[in-house]
């Protein structure tokens, strides 16, 4: 092998663990949800009552129809905080996050007032429904899985890369987005840090 070779590899190698390195630590350190949410100024009150995907607006509403047959209705949660999380059956990184979601959700009790909505993206499934069923059989998962046949709310999400996960809050705003897979510490501090 020549030098040169031996110099793109070292600095493949380099950029590689760098990247993992980056990605472990926003894993490991969620960004911070800004405390001054509870003093928003007036133009960021009226703007936090509008719909749409900017930190502290209101989450657009929805309804779809879960795996189980029953409907999922965004607004109704309100009162309670929500990981809205949005994935599909062939992402690798969702099938890695997947374990930890089950693992968060079997710990909720009703008093703390948490819901975990995954919603797969049932239209970008080779084989539909069918797919969703089996992964869900095997992963055991027992949180709701709300059905985007038509992939509607996942582009009213502006979701283009899986998983992406929003974190919505008691009043129904955004407090923060997270594109890439969580584990389950962070989905608790995800949590903890929203009103």
């Amino acid at each position: 092998m020549s030098k040169k070779m031996i110099g793109y590899i070292i600095s493949a190698l380099v950029i590689g663990t760098l990247v993992f390195l980056m990605l472990q630590n926003t894993l490991d350190k969620p960004e911070s949800i800004d405390t001054s949410a509870t003093t928003l100024s007036q133009t960021d009150m009226a703007q936090a009552g509008e719909e749409g995907l900017e930190r502290y607006a209101q989450a657009p509403d929805f309804t779809l129809t879960t795996l189980a047959g029953e409907t999922v209705t965004l607004s109704e949660l309100k009162g309670k905080k929500v990981i809205l999380n949005f994935w599909a059956t062939w992402c690798p990184p969702c099938k890695a996050e997947m374990p930890h979601m089950e693992s968060f959700y079997s710990k909720l009790t009703d008093e703390d007032q948490v819901e975990l909505i995954a919603v797969n993206v049932t239209q970008s499934e080779k084989l539909g429904v069918s797919e969703v069923e089996n992964f869900v059989d095997s992963y055991e998962l027992s949180f709701p899985i709300p059905l985007d046949e038509t992939a509607e709310v996942t582009q009213l999400y502006g979701v283009f890369s899986m998983p992406t996960t929003y974190m919505i809050d008691t009043q129904g705003r955004i407090a923060q987005k997270v594109v890439g897979p969580l584990d389950e510490k962070s989905l608790n501090e995800l949590v903890d840090f929203m009103d």
